[in-house]
């Protein structure tokens, strides 16, 4: 059945970072209290989003990690004591308790532990139902500092099987999937989900605040045009707390159509104004019209299959080394990769 249209928001939020909070029962506080501000922010949004243009919210898209910033230098079990959010901890019992309240389904980001991997942390993107219950889990595949499922891939595919790497969710709001951050500069990712089915791309960002269009913003409008997809992106209104320019990651959260049409944006600040009105139907009846501008339908798979064989960054490299990464490891196994590519005689 084709959802009715739909106000989706990129809920453009502060980011309180975690990184300087004195104890990990404190830690754990700022958690719930950053969840709790999310929970007033979107009530407050939903409500004028209603009045405004009569368009009910249902879908919500939150910054990346929007509860704690991201790490400074910290060893992975301070941080997995601090920032991370066990897969079925109380910080995920009071974000459902956020999209059913408010009757959305709610998209986020945040460092999350796995029992399977007890050393190490996932950055992850989840997608959470209007009744509470988490419907998607898309841990991050690309990063420069932090472990991802490739880092080991054997035995998360062991564990989890294929589908965990790229998972959509045939949802009443239709097939919802989500891409972390810089992640919408790597086509593959976002291709390797439309292919599984995605209609709306949830795309979690914290991202240089810049009245230049970005790398990014290029990307958004890019990957939605090319995939025939939504994207709606939230980035922070700044992050506070660290030795950083808090405005330095603010502004242009964003809805983009199928068509690559920017529909709303936000300037700085917090802000509901990243806000617009999500066609599934329309999407789906264009994504079946024989046309030269019907790009999934003109895919030619095949002809890109052997240039893609074989391994650039190298897959399984926590397994090798079986210890807790530092920054060293990440930047030798670039290193790695860019040995590979003059073998190849790409650079």
């Amino acid at each position: 059945m084709t959802p009715e249209p739909y106000a989706a928001l990129a809920l453009q939020m502060r980011c309180d970072a975690i990184n300087g909070v004195a104890s990990e029962a404190d830690a754990r506080q700022h958690l719930l209290a950053g969840i709790e501000r999310c929970g007033q922010l979107l009530r407050g949004a939903k409500g004028f989003v209603r009045t405004f243009s009569g368009d009910e919210v249902r879908l919500v898209v939150l910054p990346e990690y929007f509860l704690t910033s991201f790490p400074m230098g910290e060893p992975p079990a301070r941080w997995i004591a601090r920032a991370c959010l066990a897969p079925d901890g109380p910080e995920y019992e009071a974000l459902g308790r956020v999209a059913q309240d408010n009757a959305v389904y709610l998209a986020g980001n945040g460092y999350e532990t796995d029992p399977h991997f007890p050393d190490l942390y996932f950055q992850t993107s989840f997608i959470i139902a209007d009744n509470g219950d988490l419907v998607l889990r898309y841990r991050r595949l690309v990063s420069m500092f932090a472990p991802t499922p490739h880092d080991l891939l054997e035995r998360y595919l062991d564990i989890y099987g294929a589908e965990a790497l790229f998972p959509v969710a045939d949802t009443p709001l239709g097939r919802l999937a989500c891409v972390a951050s810089e992640e919408i500069l790597y086509p593959e990712i976002s291709r390797c989900l439309a292919l599984r089915g995605a209609e709306v791309l949830c795309h979690s960002s914290s991202e240089v605040g810049s009245p230049l269009l970005t790398p990014k913003n290029i990307a958004k409008r890019a990957r939605a045009y090319e995939n025939m997809v939504y994207v709606v992106s939230a980035n922070s209104a700044g992050i506070e707390g660290i030795p950083f320019p808090a405005a330095s990651t603010d502004g242009a959260s964003q809805v983009v159509n199928y068509k690559g049409d920017v529909l709303a944006a936000a300037d700085t600040g917090e802000s509901m104004c990243g806000n617009a009105e999500i066609d599934i139907g329309a999407l789906r009846r264009v994504r079946r019209k024989p046309a030269m501008t019907n790009l999934l339908a003109r895919q030619r798979l095949e002809l890109y299959a052997a240039t893609y064989a074989g391994s650039i960054y190298p897959p399984n490299n926590l397994l090798e080394d079986g210890a807790v990464p530092g920054r060293e490891h990440y930047l030798a196994m670039q290193q790695r990769a860019i040995e590979a590519l003059v073998e190849r005689g790409v650079i």
